[in-house]
C-alpha cells in the first residue's frame, strides 16, 4: 500500500509539474523561432540593422516587462491565473504574428508574446516548485527547463520543416499559401498558437499553488490540495504548520522584508548569477547560430539543421541533468558543466583565431559547439531557475523572483543586442573569449555564496537565509 500511495502521489505532482512546464516550452518556442525568420523578415519588410536588432530584441523588452509584473502580479492574484494570461498572451501573440499586416504589427504581437515569456520564466518554476515534494523538487522544477529545451528544439524543426514545405511549391490559395509558403516566416511563428491554446485549457486542470493559499491565510483551501500531493492527511497538515511558522511575525511590507539582511543576499545572489549566466554565451549560440555556423566555413545551406543539432542536444543532456539533479545536487552539476564551458569556450575561441592557418575542418568547430551546449545545458540552464525557484523565502518569493528575472531578461536582452556588434569588433575568437571570462565569477559565487539545497524542505532553505 505504501509503494502504492508513493506512486499515486508522485504521478499527481508530475502532472501538476508538466502542465506548468508546458509555459517552459512556450518560452522556448518563441524565443528560438526567431532565429529562422530574421533573414526573410529583413528581406520582406526591407529592414536595416537597427531594425534587423529590433525586431530580435522587441521580444526580449516585452519579456522585460513580464517578469516585472510577474512576481508582484502572482502573490496578488495567484500563480495559476498569471500563467492564465502568460497563456492569452502566447495565443494572441502566434495568431497576431501569423496575420499581420506591417513590421509595426507584428513587432507588436512579437512584444506581447515576450510578455508571456517573462511571465511564465518566473511563475512556472515557482509553482513546480511549491507544489513539490522535497525529494524530487530540482528534478521537477528541472521539467521547466527540460520543455525550454524542447521548445527551442520544436522551433528549430518546425524552421526547417517550413523551409522545405515552402520550396516544395504552393499550397491552395489565399492566407493559408501566404503563411506557408510565399511568406512562410508567419507559419514559423504563427505555430505557437498550438501548443498555447493547448497551455489554456489544460490549466483549468490544476489546483492553485497550496503554499500561496497559505500565504493568503487560507489553509482550508490548501489542505486538499497538499492532502492529494501528499497522498496523506497528517503530512498535509506538518506542512501547512511548517508554512504558517516561517510566516509567522512577519509583519512587514514585502520590501521592507525583502531588506533585511540575509535575504538582501539572497537577492543579490539570484541577481548575479541570472545575468552572469547570460554573458556566459549560450544565447548567443541559440539566437545567432546559423549566422555563426555560416560564416565559420560550415555549409550555409544547412545551417537550420545545425541549429536542428544544437536543439537535440540541449534535451539530451538537460534529460540527464533532470535525472541527477537531486542525486548529484546543483553545485556539483554546476562545477563539472561550467568547466566544461570553460574549455569548449575557449578551444572555439583558438579555432576561429588559429583553425584556418592550422587546416582543422569546420565540422570540428559544430563539435565543440555541441560539446559546450551539453555543458551549459547540464548545469547552468538546468540549475538556474531551480536555485531561483526555492533559494527565496515565501512571503516575497514573486517578488524576488520577478527582480532576479528582471536581471536575466536584461542580460539576454544584451547579448541578444551585442552578440553581431562584439562578432564584428572583437572577432569571433575575442567574442569567444569573452564568454570563457565570464563563467569564472559565476563559479566562484556559486562556490562561496550559495548553499546546497538538495534535499532541503523549501522552510529549511528559507531559514538558512534569514539567520544569514
Amino acid at each position: 500500500m505504501t509503494i502504492q500511495n508513493n506512486k499515486e502521489k508522485l504521478l499527481y505532482v508530475i502532472f501538476l509539474s508538466v502542465v506548468a512546464a508546458l509555459g517552459g516550452f512556450l518560452f522556448g518556442y518563441d524565443a528560438a523561432v526567431i532565429s529562422g525568420t530574421i533573414k526573410h523578415v529583413s528581406a520582406q519588410f526591407n529592414l536595416d540593422t537597427i531594425n534587423q536588432g529590433w525586431y530580435v530584441g522587441c521580444a526580449l523588452v516585452g519579456s522585460i516587462f513580464g517578469v516585472t509584473i510577474a512576481g508582484i502580479l502572482s502573490d496578488a492574484i495567484g500563480r495559476k491565473r498569471t500563467m492564465f494570461l502568460a497563456a492569452v498572451l502566447f495565443t494572441t501573440s502566434g495568431i497576431g504574428c501569423a496575420i499581420s499586416g506591417g513590421f509595426s504589427e507584428l513587432v507588436m504581437y512579437r512584444i506581447l508574446g515576450g510578455i508571456g515569456i517573462g511571465v511564465v520564466s518566473i511563475i512556472s518554476p515557482l509553482y513546480i516548485s511549491e507544489v513539490s515534494i522535497t525529494q524530487y523538487r530540482g528534478r521537477l522544477v528541472s521539467l521547466y527547463q527540460l520543455a525550454v529545451t524542447v521548445g527551442f528544439l520544436g522551433a528549430y524543426l518546425v524552421n526547417y520543416q517550413l523551409l522545405n514545405i515552402a520550396q516544395g511549391g504552393s499550397i491552395g490559395n489565399g492566407l493559408i499559401n501566404k503563411i506557408f509558403v510565399t511568406e512562410f516566416w508567419r507559419g514559423m511563428l504563427g505555430m505557437s498558437t498550438v501548443p498555447s491554446f493547448l497551455f489554456f485549457i489544460i490549466l483549468f486542470f490544476i489546483p492553485e499553488s497550496p503554499r500561496w493559499l497559505i500565504l493568503q491565510q487560507l489553509p482550508e483551501r490548501a489542505l486538499p490540495i497538499l492532502t492529494r500531493i501528499y497522498n496523506n492527511n497528517v503530512l498535509a497538515k506538518l506542512q501547512i504548520q511548517e508554512t504558517q511558522q516561517v510566516l509567522c511575525n512577519k509583519t512587514q511590507t514585502e520590501w521592507a522584508f525583502l531588506m533585511k539582511p540575509g535575504i538582501r543576499k539572497a537577492v543579490f545572489i539570484g541577481v548575479a548569477i541570472a545575468i552572469l549566466g547570460q554573458f556566459m554565451g549560450v544565447n548567443a549560440v541559440l539566437y545567432y547560430g546559423p549566422t555563426i555556423f555560416a560564416d565559420s566555413g560550415l555549409s550555409s545551406g544547412d545551417s537550420l539543421f545545425y541549429q536542428v543539432l544544437v536543439g537535440l542536444v540541449n534535451v539530451i543532456a538537460t534529460v540527464i541533468a533532470l535525472i541527477i539533479i537531486d542525486k548529484v545536487g546543483r553545485k556539483p552539476l554546476v562545477y563539472w558543466g561550467v568547466s566544461g564551458m570553460i574549455v569548449s569556450l575557449l578551444s572555439i575561441g583558438v579555432y576561429f583565431w588559429m583553425g584556418k592557418t592550422w587546416g582543422v575542418p569546420s565540422g570540428f568547430l559544430l563539435a565543440l559547439f555541441l560539446l559546450y551546449i551539453f555543458c551549459c545545458a547540464i548545469s547552468i540552464c538546468a540549475v538556474i531557475f531551480v536555485l531561483l525557484s526555492e533559494m527565496f523565502p515565501i512571503k516575497v518569493r514573486g517578488l524576488a523572483m520577478s527582480i532576479a528575472g528582471f536581471s536575466l531578461w536584461v542580460g539576454t536582452y544584451l547579448i541578444g543586442q551585442l552578440t553581431p556588434w562584439l562578432l564584428e569588433n572583437l572577432s569571433p575568437a575575442g567574442t569567444f573569449f569573452l564568454f570563457a571570462v565570464a563563467c569564472v565569477p559565476y563559479m566562484l559565487i556559486v562556490w562561496k555564496l550559495i548553499p546546497e539545497t538538495a534535499g532541503k524542505s523549501l522552510e529549511e532553505i528559507e531559514r538558512f537565509w534569514i539567520k544569514d
